[in-house]
């Protein structure tokens, strides 16, 4: 009776103490307060600089058409009498007529080449004695030997005819200058084959004779070419266009998405461009700019003057950066560190203590994070001592740029934790080490969807410049976007991607010319 009486009274105790423990745990406090957060200013709309360097390709058989286009087939003119005591009543006519045009390119300089054929005519009548004046006069006109082949002669009537054959060659080492305009830097070369004309028995060269004549014809045309291309404005013209385009606010986000709007304003600021390259295919001219680019909360109109100077650089291929701000609130940070937490039991080896997350939350101050977790800590024995407790660890940012992911490091126990660890125990202080390193390894936010999102939205903006049409076709696309550097304040973490590309314009006609 007396053993039974003892066994009873140790359930009871036993009971009571369970019962209390389990009271406890409903009703003590959850650890010490959270520490004091350092309010920080709005992150400033600080402008970034983006870059796009088109390579603009002309090929040579565009060029080489245009010209064909541009240039007289035909060409005629006279030539003055230089002796007209001799000759007298004197008709001197010439005709020539250019063949195709070929182009060739090599070390910057371009080379347009046609044949010449054509005829010299001269009628008109020598009658007068032979002296030596006269045959001083005829050998100045008809060359050193004609007055002695000639001798005394009495004619009434000279009608001649001879061949023009050669070629002409026009180089050009265009140069573009800061005012928007292209200095074509053209220079012409008349080639004549040795053909002569027969006059009264005496054999006259042709070359020297109409050499000088198609040269001032040549050089005629060729300065009026000149003086066209130095005052086309088509380069700006075309470069203002573009240019308005640019000036403009992209929204970043989609009509569907929970984040606040954000726009990412482009606002060119300064035109560059290369000196155009001649090659065995084409000469590349490459034009460039650089835009400013700024995240703002609603759409706006920026002013995006026209430069007048075009900036004169080194040559660069092809590209496009455009620097673009993701912006993600801490409520949704917050979600997503849950998401990687939340229900998790560590450490994940079965000690003999278990601290599982319940909640988790994250918030920013100074130039950390603080995670707020609602833990369980919980001792696997019979008792299973243990409770609820709220405990808050620091840690820093850090971009995984390779993985597009967003890390914790540098992580701490708040001092504010030290209370709930006379709650939790010993056994629960000793889980801590292990819950840091998860928080290290878990902790993570892929990025990966925002920046799909943002390469999206900018490659968008890339598309409108696609082309293929008239002989031009414009080839632009985002390929790669790279995290490049974060920042945050009280209520958002801003991730700043650089997207890259390629952009080039292949010309292979030249309509307009």
């Amino acid at each position: 009776m007396r053993l039974k009486t003892i066994l009873i009274a140790v359930a009871v105790l036993a009971v009571s103490f369970l019962v209390s423990l389990k009271a406890m745990d409903w009703l003590s406090p959850r650890g010490g307060k959270a520490p004091v957060l350092v309010e920080l200013p709005q992150l400033p709309q600080v402008p970034r600089i983006s870059n796009i360097t088109v390579p603009v390709s002309i090929t040579l058989n565009a060029i080489r058409d245009a010209a064909d286009r541009g240039t007289p087939r035909n060409f005629a003119g006279k030539a003055a009498n230089p002796a007209e005591q001799i000759l007298q009543n004197a008709d001197i006519n010439w005709t020539a007529a250019r063949g195709p045009i070929t182009a060739t390119g090599a070390q910057d300089l371009l080379t347009l080449t046609t044949p010449l054929t054509g005829t010299l005519n001269v009628t008109g009548s020598l009658s007068s004695k032979v002296t030596g004046a006269v045959g001083d006069v005829l050998g100045g006109l008809l060359g050193a030997n004609a007055a002695k082949q000639i001798g005394s002669i009495n004619i009434k009537n000279v009608n001649a005819s001879a061949e023009i054959k050669g070629n002409v060659a026009m180089t050009a080492h265009p140069q573009l200058g800061p005012n928007w305009r292209l200095e074509p830097n053209l220079a012409a070369q008349v080639n004549l084959s040795d053909t002569s004309l027969t006059v009264a028995g005496a054999r006259v060269n042709v070359p020297a004779q109409m050499k000088p004549v198609i040269d001032k014809a040549v050089n005629d045309q060729l300065a009026a070419t000149q003086a066209r291309i130095r005052n086309d404005p088509a380069l700006e013209a075309g470069a203002r266009v573009q240019w308005a385009k640019l000036c403009r606010s992209i929204p970043l986000q989609g009509a569907a998405s929970s984040l606040p709007p954000l726009w990412l304003e482009l606002r060119p600021v300064k035109a560059v461009a290369a000196q155009p390259r001649i090659d065995a295919n084409a000469v590349t001219l490459t034009l460039g700019l650089e835009a400013e680019t700024r995240i703002t909360a609603a759409q706006t109109q920026p002013s995006c003057p026209f430069p007048a100077t075009l900036a004169i650089v080194p040559p660069a291929p092809g590209r496009v950066s455009i620097s673009v701000p993701v912006d993600m609130p801490f409520t949704e940070l917050s979600k997503l560190v849950e998401a990687q937490l939340a229900g998790k039991t560590f450490p994940e080896d079965g000690s003999a203590v278990g601290v599982t997350v319940k909640h988790a939350a994250v918030a920013a101050s100074g130039d950390r994070l603080l995670i707020s977790l609602m833990v369980n800590a919980k001792e696997k024995s019979f008792f299973g001592f243990g409770g609820e407790a709220n405990l808050h660890i620091w840690g820093r940012p850090a971009l995984d740029s390779a993985q597009q992911v967003l890390r914790l490091t540098d992580i701490e126990l708040a001092v504010e934790s030290e209370a709930a660890f006379g709650l939790l125990g010993s056994a629960a202080r000793a889980a801590m080490p292990y819950l840091q390193k998860a928080l290290a390894d878990k902790a993570v936010v892929d990025l990966k969807p925002f920046a799909q999102n943002a390469q999206k939205r900018v490659a968008a903006v890339i598309s409108d410049f696609q082309k293929n049409e008239d002989g031009v076709r414009v080839a632009a696309e985002i390929t790669t976007l790279r995290l490049a550097g974060i920042a945050f304040d009280s209520k958002t973490l801003r991730v700043i991607a650089d997207a890259g590309g390629a952009i080039s314009v292949s010309v292979t006609a030249l309509p307009g010319l």
